[in-house]
């Protein structure tokens, strides 16, 4: 239960007490490392630059499928505009040697005119599926190139990410062993009590009582309270009237 208006139910020596602001200090440099490690831009970067670069490699993949596909039009294009022109050779050829009766000659002059609009017809065809083979595949070297862009970039926001995780992990260990040497000299009770503070009221547990305000909730205690805090030996432990984290005064 939360001690009673005016109710100061720990005692501690008023220098034990005065180590709670220098704690109260490395706990909250410790929040803000923590936070700075969560806020990162590098980190946030890297988090647009890897979702770029996934959709980036979706669209190859389809690019590079499409490429593909366009490539085998491609090809059984030109297989068929072959056939055509050495269906019409061979046709030249015979017709050239004169073999057969006129009928057969007249017959094969059609077929030539025939085969030359139809590979006409042919290559119109092979022309357009190049166009389009030239496009997709100048699609597919410019999602390549942002591919390798991404990637290199990727690595680079990666290394100075880890550079800076690396700085504040050594802040904090630094932070964590004053912390440790701190807390030593912190009865468990009174300890028990701050670190149960910090977690109800974002991170604060204690503050100083300087000039009738509290340096927790920023907030000037009435005169009664002050009145109350004044009367209290120098060892009790006493409690912020407004926001109930330790007072501790100078």
């Amino acid at each position: 239960m939360e001690p009673a208006r005016g109710e100061f139910s720990l005692n501690a020596d008023p220098d034990v007490q005065l180590l709670l602001l220098d704690l109260q200090e490395v706990d909250s440099r410790l929040d803000q490392l923590a936070h700075r490690r969560d806020a990162l831009p590098e980190a946030k970067r890297l988090t647009e630059l890897e979702a770029e670069s996934a959709a980036v490699a979706d669209r190859l993949v389809a690019a590079e499928t499409e490429a593909g596909d366009v490539q085998r039009l491609v090809d059984k294009a030109e297989s068929d505009v072959e056939q055509v022109r050495q269906r019409a050779q061979r046709d030249q050829q015979r017709l050239d040697a004169g073999v057969g009766t006129a009928k057969d000659l007249q017959s094969l002059t059609a077929e030539i005119q025939s085969l030359a609009r139809r590979q006409s017809e042919l290559e119109d065809a092979e022309l357009e599926v190049m166009e389009r083979l030239e496009e997709v595949q100048s699609a597919v070297q410019g999602l390549q190139a942002d591919r390798d862009r991404l990637t290199q970039e990727i690595s680079e926001t990666t290394q100075a990410r880890d550079v800076a995780f690396e700085r504040i992990a050594a802040e904090s260990q630094d932070l964590a062993e004053e912390r440790a040497a701190l807390v030593a000299r912190v009865p468990a009770d009174l300890l028990a009590l701050y670190d149960k503070l910090r977690g109800q009221y974002d991170g604060v547990g204690a503050a100083a009582l300087e000039h009738g305000r509290c340096g927790g909730c920023r907030l000037e205690l009435n005169q009664v309270d002050l009145n109350e805090i004044r009367s209290q030996p120098p060892e009790a432990v006493v409690r912020c009237e407004e926001c109930r984290r330790i007072l501790v005064r100078r």
